[in-house]
């Protein structure tokens, strides 16, 4: 795993565009991972600056995103399938239709999962997949004790989760119980993994996922396994990093930390 502390959330937005524009540009097809929450919101933010003053073009892009409530009316603004086209997708010229949510409408909500699934696949796989990660070291909405092989499936929220979320709601109450998420497994499949972490609350998580063992009890720990992970995270976000030091001395002294 490459631990990179930066000094500020718009640091980590920068270098985290970076990573999003090499994968653009040195893929005639990219395939993206797109997460929402609060945590990606420095990149998407730099990559539509990128867009806007530097041509930075997503049009032979597509994109699948991580998870989407259960219960929510189609349209619904705090679906995931608008949150992303709000704050990211419609801001870019990257085609609406591909632009893919899991379906948390659907009749067979586990057939709806397995069939998400299968279209990443037919899409050749997620190139890039960017992640935050939860206060209880969630990713994506995979709680606490879910399998380390999960694919996309039915997930019950923590209480954690929905207070965490009901920001965006009007009160709690609103938060949906479940979702329908990509699983550790499927996520594991995406060739590089960018985790972005900013603030004190994500420390305790941020240390566990990177350096605790490898435990469902913490889902981001599977990133340990995966064969190129990227987490960005900011001086309040590393806090409880035992390592911290040795990570600043490898970032200060690898002037080619762009190839990563």
């Amino acid at each position: 795993m490459e631990i990179v502390i930066l000094p500020s959330a718009d640091v980590v937005g920068k270098v985290g565009a970076d990573i999003f524009e090499r994968t653009v540009r040195e893929n005639a097809h990219p395939v993206l991972g797109l997460a929402t929450g609060s945590s990606p919101l420095p990149v998407y933010t730099e990559l539509i600056r990128r867009h806007r003053e530097e041509g930075l073009s997503f049009a032979a892009a597509e994109a699948f995103c991580l998870d989407e409530y259960i219960g929510l009316p189609v349209g619904h603004p705090e679906s995931y399938h608008q949150f992303i086209r709000r704050v990211f997708t419609s801001h870019l010229d990257i085609a609406d239709t591909a632009v893919h949510s899991p379906d948390g409408a659907a009749d067979d909500i586990p057939a709806a999962g397995r069939a998400y699934d299968e279209s990443i696949k037919a899409a050749g796989g997620v190139d890039l997949q960017i992640l935050g990660i939860g206060t209880n070291g969630h990713l994506a909405f995979n709680e606490p004790g879910s399998s380390l092989a999960s694919r996309t499936r039915i997930v019950t929220l923590t209480e954690q989760t929905r207070s965490d979320n009901a920001r965006f709601f009007d009160s709690i109450d609103d938060v949906p119980r479940y979702a329908l998420t990509q699983g550790l497994g499927t996520v594991m499949e995406a060739r590089h993994l960018l985790i972005v972490a900013t603030g004190a609350g994500k420390a305790a998580a941020v240390a566990a996922a990177a350096e605790g063992p490898v435990t469902a009890s913490c889902p981001g720990s599977i990133a340990q396994m995966h064969p190129h992970v990227t987490l960005l995270v900011d001086e309040d976000a590393a806090a409880d990093l035992a390592n911290a030091e040795r990570y600043r001395y490898v970032f200060a002294n690898k002037p080619e930390w762009q190839a990563l």
